[in-house]
């Protein structure tokens, strides 16, 4: 199974800021247990590459991914840490060749038809539409999807338990991606239970929604 089929088999990718490389692990751990199996640990904070590192290290469980990449040097470095794959806020041609050249999975924000038409020109078939909510949700993707039928969509950004369901199961969507399972707050108080338990129920909804569709 290749990543982007991991990817849609498990429907949820979620978006993790950590503030302490020492919460890193157990909120692996804690994601695990819940049923997920993807972590996107994003580039935002001073430890993100620690934090790659440890999870790489000792979950290998998980598959984590650095996120909010937003040049080729932070690609680079987190490709050197252990990041399976690369999520961008936005579309980076620069970014897009150095992941294509590295073998290494790149989903790139796109929410116009110019930028996924330069996604796909870099052979690329999956894009993250952020911020979800404020580009017109999933009525938005569905419009795009209906042009490019060759592209799925990681929609991310004002997604949570309350319309989770909304996007799950159309063909058109490759996953979900979120901070809701798993908030920086609850991350930095330690509450890993919490963690688990969010991702429970986040992978129940799911599994009742494909159940229901298929």
């Amino acid at each position: 199974m290749d990543f982007f089929d991991k990817v849609s088999e498990g429907q949820i990718v979620p978006v993790v800021v950590i503030d302490d490389a020492r919460n890193a692990v157990p909120c692996a751990k804690a994601l695990l247990e819940g049923g997920i199996v993807f972590m996107e640990i994003t580039m935002r904070t001073t430890c993100a590459l620690d934090a790659i590192k440890e999870v790489v290290s000792n979950v290998p469980g998980i598959t984590v991914g650095a996120g909010t990449v937003l040049s080729v040097d932070n690609a680079k470095s987190a490709i050197a840490c252990g990041a399976s794959f690369i999520v961008s806020p936005g579309f980076s041609a620069e970014v897009a060749d150095l992941c294509v050249a590295e073998g290494i999975p790149y989903v790139p924000g796109c929410v116009t038809p110019t930028e996924i038409m330069a996604a796909a020109a870099k052979g690329l078939n999956v894009v993250k539409f952020f911020p979800a909510k404020v580009y017109g949700g999933k009525s938005a993707v569905k419009e795009l999807a209906g042009v490019f039928r060759n592209v799925k969509f990681l929609p991310t950004g004002g997604i949570n338990t309350d319309n989770l369901e909304d996007y799950i199961g159309e063909p058109y969507i490759a996953a979900v991606g979120g901070s809701w399972v798993c908030p920086s707050d609850m991350i930095s108080a330690g509450d890993f239970a919490g963690i688990t338990a969010r991702s429970r129920e986040a992978k129940g909804k799911i599994k009742a929604v494909k159940e229901g569709r298929s």
